[in-house]
């Protein structure tokens, strides 16, 4: 299947027929990318060695604070040694012993199984952004989100053929308080897509409502030998894991489910100011993260992260697109495969303020090294701008679709027609066209990849329909995308059970914006 797989149009009907074609809202997902191209390695056998043996130093000499007693005791029972209360010296031995033990590739399980992915290695996946605590909307205005705004944007997402996951909080609903906010976009993700989706870990707390939610929708013990959601825990750069991430990685951990173990590089700010360094101090980060998934639970699945950017030493400022994320990228992907996990990254980032050029630029620029840095799980991969701060809905889309259109590049050349292909050469001859032959008529829907939300009309025919700019054709592809939507059905016996322990647990957390939300 390819990212342009579409009915076929009648082989007559001209402009009408093309028209509808582009016009067609689809909704089958592609299968979880299997990239076919050659990666970009910029780094020598011997510059990975370097890279590894900087960051073994740093987690034998310097060490990797993680502030959570119960951590410490973890690390200590391990064999690991502990200085000054809470600074974690790793040997570099230890280490080594517990990543081996970190499945080098896994399958997601859906709620629908058709939907189901294998992770790692070859194999790739596109996820929403998430966590943006405000939104340009279907009028493209910047406001703050609401529930039913998260809902619109996992139905954008469920009907997105390259966006392989509803992911969690792709807005924030400003209209839930804090402390319940996790219960409602866990059910939303599952309520709206039945793609694979990420929970919760804001606290450890909110981890394991939505691992208990998990377990009511695929079973508990399916979870135990199945990943079916993604955690996220952040590392605080330079070289601290905190109560909160770890308290929620050992709850996904202790029931077999992934997290991304992910440090949080601001390239200059808190790594120091070369590329190589810096990814040599993110490198001992995630691996502390991904040796202690180990300790938790030998053989989780675990997923090696992070986020990436660099810093305007004019403004202090993140920035996105630059050229040395995207030559991280290419190292980070290096590492992991010498490592032999599992790795995440983030794509189509964008600093821009509105859906301008500079969108446009900062998120191709990251998209083309993701896809050549051989990167396991895409997150951000849609409506990411305003560094993070707003998630777009014309975005959003467009997107999408250049995933899409990345998702055909990296599947390579394909040769299954070549020979039918090459003898349409003879048929025609010199001078001649190919536009009427039976091959053409036969192939052109997926001979090449077509961009619906692209103008690539005349300029007469772009003035005479309506001169729309990429924006406008964006928002109304959206809208056009939530009117074809339907519904993926929850199980009726599930979804009740759901909402009973949604509405149990709502009046057993206190309704207040306790920033910890401990109750």
């Amino acid at each position: 299947m390819t990212a342009q797989a579409e009915p076929r149009a009648s082989r007559r009907g001209g402009r009408n027929a093309r028209r509808t074609i582009r016009n067609d809202v689809r909704e089958t997902m592609l299968p979880g990318l299997k990239r076919n191209l050659p990666l970009v390695e910029p780094m020598s056998p011997e510059q990975i060695e370097r890279i590894d043996s900087a960051s073994m130093d740093i987690l034998e000499n310097v060490g990797v604070v993680f502030r959570d007693p119960v951590a410490i005791e973890d690390w200590k029972k391990a064999g690991a040694e502990v200085r000054d209360e809470d600074r974690v010296h790793l040997d570099r031995g230890l280490v080594r012993e517990l990543i081996k033990t970190i499945p080098s590739d896994f399958t997601y399980h859906a709620r629908d199984p058709q939907k189901n992915l294998p992770l790692g290695g070859p194999h790739s996946i596109f996820v929403p952004m998430t966590g943006a605590p405000y939104m340009r909307d279907l009028e493209d205005k910047r406001r703050g989100p609401t529930l039913e705004d998260l809902a619109t944007f996992h139905k954008l997402a469920h009907m997105a053929p390259a966006l392989h996951s509803s992911a969690h909080h792709i807005v924030e609903p400003m209209d839930h308080v804090v402390a319940h906010r996790h219960l409602r976009i866990t059910y939303s993700s599952m309520k709206y897509s039945d793609k694979t989706f990420m929970g919760m870990t804001t606290s450890p707390k909110n981890a394991e409502d939505a691992l208990d939610m998990c377990a009511i929708l695929f079973g508990a013990d399916f979870m135990e030998t199945h990943p079916v959601v993604t955690g996220n825990c952040n590392g605080n750069s330079p070289l601290v894991w905190d109560e909160t991430m770890l308290g929620a990685m050992r709850a996904f951990n202790r029931r077999n489910q992934p997290v991304l173990c992910s440090p949080f590089v601001l390239g200059g700010a808190n790594t120091p100011a070369s590329t190589a360094a810096a990814a040599a101090q993110l490198n001992a980060e995630a691996l502390s993260a991904l040796a202690y998934t180990q300790v938790i639970r030998k053989g989780c699945p675990a997923i090696y992260g992070h986020y990436l950017s660099t810093v305007s030493m004019a403004s202090g400022a993140p920035m996105a697109g630059t050229p040395e994320i995207s030559l991280m990228n290419f190292m980070i992907g290096q590492m992991a495969r010498y490592y032999g996990v599992p790795w995440r990254t983030s794509n189509t980032l964008g600093g821009a303020k509105t859906f301008d050029a500079q969108a446009g630029y900062e998120s191709a620029s990251t998209l083309m090294a993701v896809l050549m840095s051989g990167a396991n799980y895409i997150w951000h991969s849609a409506g990411w701008n305003e560094a993070g701060m707003h998630c777009s809905i014309a975005k959003f889309m467009v997107d999408a679709e250049q995933c899409a259109m990345g998702y055909r590049m990296a599947e390579g050349v394909k040769w299954d027609d070549f020979d039918e292909a090459i003898a349409t050469v003879s048929d025609i001859g010199p001078g001649g066209h190919y536009l009427g032959h039976a091959h053409t008529l036969e192939n052109f829907q997926s001979a090449f990849f077509m961009p619906k939300l692209f103008d690539n009309n005349s300029v007469e025919q772009w003035m005479a329909d309506g001169s729309k700019e990429i924006t406008e054709r964006a928002l109304e592809a959206a809208k056009a995308t939530l009117k074809a939507y339907e519904e993926p059905k929850l199980d009726q016996a599930k979804d009740e059970e759901l909402l009973d322990y949604i509405a149990r647990r709502e009046r057993e957390i206190p309704a207040v914006d306790a920033l910890n939300n401990e109750y």
